[in-house]
Order: structure tokens, then C-alpha cells, then sequence
């Protein structure tokens, strides 16, 4: 069982996200909008250390040139949004070597059987396949790094002795991981490592506006089932335009029965930070062209200033290099002091 007691004073806060496009309006609602109201509610001694995880985007074949751009526009995101380099430590995960050595250190404490209960590996294949979640997928295809990538994500966090990881539900099962790790190397070697909490964010679970059985998501293939940070209101309003609803009089939130729906009013209630019931009370003698229209006023107001601050970030190459050299410096400073008692543990020192 997860730990939520921790105290709340002097917290070493970890989280990363891959650079693998502009991020949708899931990925700001479920976790990029968590990370700046954990910066603007910490404490003067928390430290925050948010990373962009290019090793973790290698797990699934890449285009070299996308790649690289991808990492620095996922950089220019984390500021636009409101993360501030003097508050947060931003960097790159490829650039600290630490986390690596580290992986492959709790690589060799890992069993197979441990690294097979984790599901999130068939999701990420189902998604790169365009199927849904549950789908079968070959596991002849399963590359090792997909596999061991948990443990590479473990690295991540223990490098650094985080107190406390934010997560959404699908991401519960890796700290699991990482906790018995801690608990694994602890008790074999020396008490290096501290037990991680859990920050359980308040995420809104935003699903494709073509398929809303399905989570929102940058692979699939039809364009129109997501809104980027990056789109304008003329495009937010024709991919609302074409969200799937149904043919029921009245608005309801009901996640089973009107899923598409039931969408609408999520996204809605996370731009107006209310619940979709509430949202739903006002909408219940209206009809779906009210609502998406309201949906659109919504979402486009709300990603605007991310919008225009991203597009102006973006090119200054300058600053983003520095802000990257910055963060890993100080990010590397603070593992470093974790893998020279890793090493001297281990007898590698």
C-alpha cells in the first residue's frame, strides 16, 4: 500500500514526461497542469525536479530529426506553461548519465517475473499499433528496453532519493516497483535510498473526441481525436464540431452509457475547474451544439496563454539550451551525491 503520509516539508519531488510531440489536452490536464500548482504550492525547502525522458521516448522506434525536435519543443511546453527554471529543475534526462548506470545497477536486481507483471509495455505497443488498451498484442515484437523500461523509470526517481512521485493511475504499478527496489537494495547493501510517496494528482481522465472509450492519445491516426497546446480556436472548434455524441435529448454525465458525452463535460468541468456533474446540472435542458459550443470557448481560452508563450519560447534556442544546461547541472549535482553511495554500497566505488 502506498504511502500519502508523508510530512509535508522538505519533499524532493520527481516526475518526467517523453518528448514524443506536443502534448494534448490529456496530457495538460492529467499531469502538466499538476506540476505547476505542485510548484506554486510548495514550500520554501521542496525540491521539484522535472525532467524530459528522451531515453524513455527510444522504447518505440524514432525519427531522428522529430526526435530532437520533439525534446526541445517539450522543454519550450514545460515553460510556457507557467514551470519556472529558477523554482523547478528542468532538464533533460539523457543528459545526466546517472540515471542510467542506475538502471542498469537495479537491471541486475530485477527479476523477469517482476518486470512481466508490469502491463503498461502492451499498452504502449497497443497504442504505437493504433489499438485499443486491452488489445493482444506479439510479444515477439517486445524490444528489451520497452520491457525493462520500468526499472530505467525507477532510476529516475530513486537518483534523486525523491520523497514523493505525482501519478495518475496507470503510472502506480512502476512506483510499486521502484519502492521494492528501494526495499531491495536497502536491505542487501545499506540504507542508501528513501522510500517514495505518492502524490495521487486530481487528473481528469480526457478521452479521444472520436472514440471516447478510448484515452486521448497523440499516436492514433485520425487527427480530429485530439487537441494540441499548439492548435488555434478555428481548429479546437472543427475537431469539437466533429466530437462523437449521441442521439439522447438532454445532457447527462454518465461515462458508460453517453461516454462521448460524458467527455465533453470533463473537459469542460477541467477548463472551468468544476466537476462534470456539476457541469452537467447546467446543461441538462440544452443540447449538444450548446454544450460544444461552450466547450470550445472553454479549451481554446484556457490554452491560449500556453499557446502564445510556447510559440514565442520555441525559437529562442538560446534560452532553452540554457535553461537545459542549468537543470542538468543542478540535477546532476544532487544524483551525484546518490550514486557515490550507490557505488561505494555495491563495492564499484
Amino acid at each position: 500500500m502506498l504511502s500519502t503520509s508523508l510530512k509535508r516539508t522538505n519533499r524532493v519531488v520527481v516526475s518526467g514526461i517523453q518528448p514524443t510531440g506536443i502534448p494534448h489536452l490529456g496530457n495538460y490536464f492529467g499531469a502538466l497542469a499538476n506540476w505547476v500548482n505542485l510548484q506554486n504550492n510548495a514550500e520554501p525547502d521542496d525540491v521539484l525536479l522535472y525532467m524530459v525522458v528522451g531515453w524513455h521516448a527510444l522504447t518505440l522506434p524514432q525519427v531522428p530529426a522529430e526526435l530532437a525536435a520533439s525534446r526541445s519543443d517539450m522543454l519550450a511546453v514545460l515553460l510556457a506553461i507557467g514551470l519556472d527554471p529558477k523554482r523547478s529543475i528542468m532538464f533533460h534526462q539523457d543528459n545526466n548519465r546517472d540515471h542510467a548506470e542506475l538502471a542498469w545497477i537495479f537491471n541486475c536486481m530485477t527479476s523477469m517475473g517482476m518486470l512481466r507483471r508490469m502491463t503498461t509495455w502492451k499498452s504502449r505497443m497497443a497504442a504505437s499499433k493504433n489499438l485499443s488498451d486491452n488489445a493482444q498484442v506479439d510479444e515477439g515484437a517486445l524490444n528489451a528496453g520497452l520491457f525493462t523500461y520500468p526499472v530505467l523509470m525507477a532510476a529516475d526517481i530513486l537518483a534523486y532519493n525523491a520523497t514523493h512521485v505525482p501519478v495518475g493511475d496507470d503510472q502506480t504499478q512502476h512506483l510499486e516497483l521502484a519502492r521494492d527496489l528501494v526495499e531491495r537494495f536497502n536491505s542487501t547493501y545499506s540504507p542508501v535510498f528513501t522510500m517514495p510517496g505518492i502524490i495521487k494528482t486530481s487528473s481528469k481522465r480526457v478521452l479521444s473526441l472520436r472514440d471516447p472509450t478510448s484515452k486521448m492519445s497523440k499516436s492514433a491516426p485520425d487527427a480530429s481525436s485530439r487537441i494540441l497546446l499548439t492548435d488555434l480556436p478555428d481548429t479546437i472548434a472543427a475537431k469539437i464540431r466533429v466530437a462523437v455524441t449521441d442521439s439522447v435529448s438532454g445532457i447527462t454525465y454518465d461515462p458508460v452509457a453517453r461516454p462521448g458525452t460524458a467527455n465533453l463535460l470533463t473537459i469542460l468541468g477541467a477548463c472551468t475547474e468544476e466537476t462534470p456533474e456539476d457541469v452537467a446540472l447546467r446543461y441538462a435542458n440544452k443540447n449538444h451544439g450548446h454544450l460544444k459550443k461552450d466547450v470550445v470557448e472553454a479549451v481554446a481560452e484556457k490554452l491560449r496563454p500556453a499557446r502564445e508563450e510556447f510559440e514565442r519560447i520555441r525559437v529562442d534556442k538560446a534560452y532553452l539550451e540554457t535553461v537545459a544546461q542549468d537543470g542538468a547541472r543542478r540535477a546532476a549535482e544532487r544524483s551525484g551525491k546518490t550514486m557515490k553511495m550507490v557505488r561505494e554500497a555495491i563495492g564499484l566505488s
